[in-house]
């Protein structure tokens, strides 16, 4: 068996010497990441992101199609679509972070259509058996949290049903941060039942 790759888009806590031509990192927002200290002392600050402009997210939709395609043909068997841990497509997808005002901001609807664009636009790429997808909506990386996860989640995995993509990993509603375990009255198995394909969860297993 071939492997899969995993797509993703580095954001929020990116900073620009690690961007192409020392450019801000993109997001939904221009809201910077709090700074972090870290177990040495030493704090870490973070530049503020560039918000994307409403006419270039086609463009970084499109760029997502081409890598899958280009995955593809290095021989990969499929993409796994990150939309997970504070990147770019949860930083949509998030009400604490994503604060637009145009079709990609606001509403549930309005938040998730960044994801989904992708998801469509690689599985009609590549084919919807090559694509899953990994999420993370109780989590909250980067200081990506929702206000409403579990509305969040049967929002997605009830829209990603009707493009008949092979699988979704979603991550444990008791890994809200890197590392740590919480007790959480929240439950994947409303998710479960909900999406029809493959569902994998990751996250507190020893």
């Amino acid at each position: 068996m071939r492997p899969e790759l995993q797509q993703g888009q580095e954001t929020g806590e990116g900073q620009p010497q690690f961007q192409p031509n020392g450019q801000a990192p993109i997001s939904s927002t221009d809201k910077p990441v709090t700074p972090k200290q870290l177990a040495n002392g030493e704090v870490i600050e973070y530049s503020p992101p560039r918000r994307l402009k409403t006419d270039e997210i086609s463009k970084i939709v499109n760029d997502f199609r081409l890598a899958a395609r280009n995955a593809i043909e290095a021989g990969f068997d499929g993409v796994e679509i990150h939309g997970a841990h504070g990147y770019l497509i949860e930083q949509f997808l998030k009400d604490e972070v994503n604060d637009r005002t145009d079709q990609y901001g606001g509403s549930l609807e309005n938040r998730c259509r960044f994801a989904l664009e992708i998801v469509e636009a690689v599985s009609k790429e590549i084919g919807p058996e090559r694509v899953g997808i990994r999420l993370s909506p109780f989590a909250n990386y980067q200081e990506s949290g929702d206000s409403n996860p579990e509305e969040l989640g049967l929002y997605l995995v009830n829209a990603l049903n009707k493009f008949g993509i092979v699988y979704c990993h979603i991550i444990e509603p008791r890994m809200i941060q890197v590392g740590e375990r919480a007790n959480t009255p929240h439950s994947l198995l409303p998710l479960r039942k909900a999406f029809n394909n493959t569902f994998i969860v990751a996250g507190g297993y020893d």
